[in-house]
């Protein structure tokens, strides 16, 4: 059978740099740090006090105060930027089929502040079990997707992808699939993290996973730099809406960019720890450039997972030498995480969306943050250190990497008539 093709046609985005698309970009192209001590709770007992907050956010803002109670903060931002994405679409809801809609969603955890707020309460108490009747609902990850279908009456396929940080990445992958084989027009895709809390944050600190840099936080997320410690937590969330290319064409849509590949792999090799010689990074590379019929000297940009951490920024870049070869060396590479943090299985959803923005501006934002060379990175490598780069952007990679040795990567293709 003849696969379709697959656009995008609407992103939303709600960020540490902002809770607009347009926000987001303006804070990446000009390198700025998300970074902040932790307003959510109380960090004195904390090695770690800062991460990469969201900003300004009032459910309020979006939806009715009832409404906004029963959803746990990772669930709001999704409604928040599926209605930006679709709104951004054009789509005329009145005049789609909307058995042919899906959404797919990404969520590394879910509502874990909603688990743990109702779990210390109880425990504070006498044992009687007063339990919130929203607590399963604004707990369990699949509930952000399912809220956005049964807002809009999409009535495709509708469920969560988790694969840790790969989470929003694999969601992507499932939502193209799914266009590609014709089992829907459109689905509603990205995904969403809210996990600036107490047991996030404790638990990550002492598996010794994020900086502890909390005299300068936003210097604190600095990859491919001799003293990086760490990641830097973030949250927020990504939407995009992805559309069967004649259904798009045939409502006159904007059409941002076309998705071409992806590609999946495991590690197979460690919980936490990459493979020391990027083996599953490889692999996946390779799959995503040959579902997209490209060559690796096609390649302009690739978003790396980048999250700051000193073996996994060495091993993944060990991958992209392996399968780029020479070509490493005219590649721009850049971590946004260093002004976004890593927002764990929201990480993929706003990296695509950093990427089509660059492919739309033809420039690519930085890796900020960088002071000293690590001598295990090949200075060659144009990393894209403190100042965007202005390059023309046709063919861009985003790659996600999750803890179970999960690794996702998107392609996505400059859209020419």
């Amino acid at each position: 059978m003849e696969l379709k093709r697959v656009v995008v046609t609407g992103l939303g985005a709600l960020t540490p740099l902002g809770n607009t698309v347009q926000e987001f970009w303006n804070g990446l192209s000009n390198g700025v740090s998300g970074a902040g001590m932790i307003t959510q709770f109380d960090t004195t007992k904390f090695k770690t006090k800062f991460a990469c907050e969201v900003k300004n956010f009032n459910p309020e803002d979006f939806m009715d105060r009832k409404e906004a109670r029963k959803m746990d903060r990772f669930a709001q931002f999704a409604c928040v930027t599926t209605e930006q994405a679709i709104s951004d679409s054009g789509l005329d809801l009145e005049n789609i089929d909307k058995s042919r809609v899906g959404v797919i969603w990404g969520s590394g955890i879910g509502g874990l502040t909603s688990f743990f707020n109702e779990s210390a309460e109880y425990a504070r108490g006498d044992g009687t079990p007063r339990f919130s009747p929203f607590f399963i609902t604004k707990m369990i990850s699949d509930i952000a997707g399912g809220l956005v279908s049964i807002k809009y009456g999409f009535g495709g396929p509708n469920y969560t992808t988790v694969s840790a940080c790969a989470s929003s990445n694999n969601a992507i992958i499932d939502a193209y699939v799914n266009i590609q084989l014709g089992k829907c027009n459109i689905v509603v895709t990205g995904g969403s993290e809210a996990c600036v809390n107490e047991p996030a944050m404790g638990g990550f600190c002492n598996m010794k996973a994020l900086s502890e840099r909390n005299d300068d936080p936003q210097t604190a997320s600095r990859p491919f730099d001799k003293d990086r410690d760490g990641f830097v937590l973030g949250e927020g969330s990504a939407a995009l809406v992805l559309e069967e290319y004649e259904h798009a064409i045939a409502r006159g849509a904007k059409i941002y960019c076309e998705l071409v590949g992806t590609g999946m792999s495991a590690d197979a090799y460690h919980m936490t720890a990459p493979h020391p010689e990027g083996l599953g990074v490889i692999n996946v590379l390779n799959w995503a450039l040959q579902d997209a019929n490209l060559k690796p000297t096609d390649v302009d940009y690739i978003n790396v997972h980048g999250t700051s951490t000193p073996l996994g920024d060495v091993a993944e870049l060990k991958a992209i030498q392996a399968v780029f070869g020479e070509h490493a060396y005219n590649l721009n590479i850049s971590s946004t995480k260093s002004m976004t943090g890593h927002l764990l299985g929201g990480a993929g959803a706003i990296e695509a969306v950093a990427s089509i923005m660059a492919m739309q501006h033809n420039l690519v934002p930085p890796t900020i943050n960088h002071f000293t060379s690590d001598p295990a990175i090949d200075p060659k490598l144009n990393l894209t250190f403190n100042t965007a780069q202005p390059k023309q952007i046709n063919i861009a990679i985003s790659n996600t990497f999750g803890f179970g040795g999960h690794n996702a990567s998107v392609i996505f293709k400059r859209h020419s008539v």
